[in-house]
């Protein structure tokens, strides 16, 4: 008859104790690098990409009008230069960091 589940792990963790075996380093004990860093960001911002594409996308195909009209409800808002500028720059420096990180990491 098979075991379960809880057996199973019990019964691994006791032939670990009993051998002496190190557990496998924990990603706290290492020393952060320029090279992970910029690993863990690049994927960030390629989720983060990914998902803005995604859910722009999705409002694209179910919202009921077309992109002018939502064009045009962005200026009635009358926003000012400084937040338009920062809009645009918060959509732009990830697509460029993991657009150049992208080809360091190909070259």
């Amino acid at each position: 008859m098979g075991t379960t589940a809880r057996e199973e792990m019990s019964r691994f963790w006791e032939k670990n104790s009993r051998s002496n075996r190190p557990l496998s380093p924990h990603v706290t004990i290492y020393k952060w690098s320029l090279p992970m860093a910029m690993s863990i960001t690049h994927r960030g911002t390629g989720i983060a990409l990914s998902l803005g594409v995604s859910l722009f996308s999705l409002g694209a195909l179910l919202l009921p009008e077309h992109f002018p009209h939502y064009l045009a409800q962005v200026r009635a808002l009358s926003l000012g230069p400084a937040l338009i500028f920062l809009v645009k720059f918060s959509l732009a420096v990830p697509f460029s960091y993991h657009t150049w990180n992208g080809i360091r990491h190909l070259v």
